[in-house]
């Protein structure tokens, strides 16, 4: 005999879409982006990115959330309902793991940010001759420091999870994201009457042709279109899961996460560029483009203050709700596993990845080993395994039909399926195929000891979820006991 539960579901279409964009825009779009459209030619990079995350993110992702809308089950519950019971149950694992040490540590970049917020709030960048280089130096060696401010970030995480879907993530989303939109507005608006603003619009905008022959300028491109829309991470698949029956995908889930996507991406730029350029600042300045070379650039501006208070706090605020959307995957999956109640469920994934992020949050290295081996190999690993699961196990043709069009106002039709059957899956074995490439001569031990870890971690999650499975299947005849 078995017990039917009532799945919670999101409140309104409105919270969903907030949500599922908060999830999205994070790190990737706020901090990440800026800086790698600068190292990769402005404008010529944003037509690249914009390409692929349409053709080939936005595909991805109606994919994704249409599998977890029809299974309305978490990640591993979504394999075993595909695969069923035997050892491919290891796979929708091995994605599992790649979510949880990302999120661990994912944490300490929301720790930054709400080192950065908090530092915006007391006035510290308008400070007179203020060092925002020996800021970041100071904070970046304090050991302590990092992990109070990892911890503070999971406490955070975990108090807006405990609330649950309706009462913690879509509550979150449907204040934050308005909030952060007109931040970015405010920003961007004051940047432009900047002098000398406008030649950050004309790097952004007009494009460098040669950029667009380099293949490197693709592959960041599409890193970029990935990372900020976290395609095969689980969180579309579990999002999707909340989902009413005849919501509409396609719109929801693939076209308004796409446009919401893009619109923080050039927000972003906006915000950006137009203050490099009017402060002489270069925009390859790298990771530190944020927290060294903008943070310094608040400090001269006329109502310097607000601005770095408007961007740290915008900063911040997408960083937690990609945070809660990461670790949701983890909370889902656990709970209904052990069949737990949220709270334990909670409590449990937070407090695992509250104490694997602690080595991430006192060591930069090894922040930078994960994030190399897991971006590299791991994440578009994870997304491989979500498409050949959709588009060959599971079918295509058979997810477009049942799920995928269902209460859909666009129609998608079945050029979809060769997308996400071939286009898809093979563009992933290339990217891990040129990193391996690229890195094998430049980094040999960081990348013949990550791809040691992921070749080892698929036989080796294989091996575990078949042990649990004939281990319970024996347990239940042992007791007597059907399902």
């Amino acid at each position: 005999m078995t017990t039917t539960i009532s799945r919670e579901q999101w409140g309104s279409r409105f919270g969903y879409l907030m949500a599922v964009v908060g999830a999205m825009v994070g790190a990737g779009n706020i901090w990440r982006m800026p800086y790698v459209t600068g190292e990769n030619g402005g404008g010529a990079f944003l037509i690249a990115y914009f390409l692929l995350l349409y053709l080939i993110a936005v595909p991805g992702l109606m994919g994704e959330t249409s599998l977890g809308r029809y299974t309305r089950q978490g990640l591993l519950g979504t394999f075993r309902k595909i695969y069923g019971n035997n050892r491919f149950l290891g796979l929708g694992l091995v994605i599992l793991i790649f979510n949880i040490v990302l999120m661990s540590y994912y944490s300490s970049i929301v720790g930054w940010s709400i080192y950065y917020a908090y530092h915006a709030l007391i006035g510290t960048f308008t400070q007179t001759d203020f060092d925002t280089a020996a800021l970041w130096q100071a904070f970046s060696g304090n050991t302590a420091l990092n992990v109070g401010m990892h911890s503070i970030a999971m406490l955070m995480v975990t108090g807006i999870l405990l609330l649950g879907i309706k009462g913690g993530i879509e509550r979150l989303a449907k204040w934050m994201m308005p909030i952060l939109t007109i931040s970015l507005i405010a920003i961007a608006i004051r940047g432009l009457t900047l002098p000398g603003a406008i030649a950050g619009l004309e790097f952004s905008f007009s494009p460098n042709w040669a950029y667009l022959a380099r293949g490197e300028t693709w592959l960041a491109a599409l890193g970029q279109a990935l990372f900020s829309t976290g395609l095969g991470w689980g969180i579309a698949l579990t999002y999707g899961s909340y989902l009413g029956r005849n919501d509409d995908i396609p719109l929801g889930g693939g076209i308004f996460t796409a446009v919401g996507n893009t619109s923080f991406g050039l927000l972003a730029i906006f915000a950006v560029f137009p203050i490099v350029f009017a402060f002489g600042i270069s925009p390859t300045s790298g990771a530190e483009l944020a927290f060294v070379a903008l943070a310094s650039a608040f400090g001269s501006m006329t109502g310097g203050y607000i601005w770095a208070l408007l961007f740290f706090m915008s900063f911040f605020f997408a960083n937690l709700t990609t945070a809660t959307a990461i670790t949701e995957v983890g909370v889902t999956t656990y709970k209904e596993e052990r069949n737990l109640s949220r709270t334990k469920a909670v409590l449990t994934i937070c407090g695992i990845i509250w104490l694997l992020g602690i080595p991430s949050a006192m060591n930069a290295d090894i922040l930078g080993y994960l994030d190399f081996v897991i971006g590299n190999w791991g994440l578009p690993l994870a997304t491989f395994i979500i498409m050949i699961t959709i588009g060959w196990k599971f079918d295509a043709n058979r997810l477009r039909i049942l799920s995928l069009n269902r209460g859909a106002d666009l129609y998608v039709p079945s050029l979809w399926e060769a997308i996400v059957r071939y286009q898809i899956p093979t563009i992933m074995l290339g990217i891990m195929a040129y990193f391996l490439y690229s890195n094998l001569g430049t980094t040999p031990w960081k990348t013949l000891s990550g791809l040691t870890l992921l070749t080892l971690m698929i036989p080796l999650c294989m091996w575990i979820m078949n042990r649990r499975q004939n281990g319970s299947y024996s347990t239940t005849i042992a007791g007597g006991r059907t399902s």
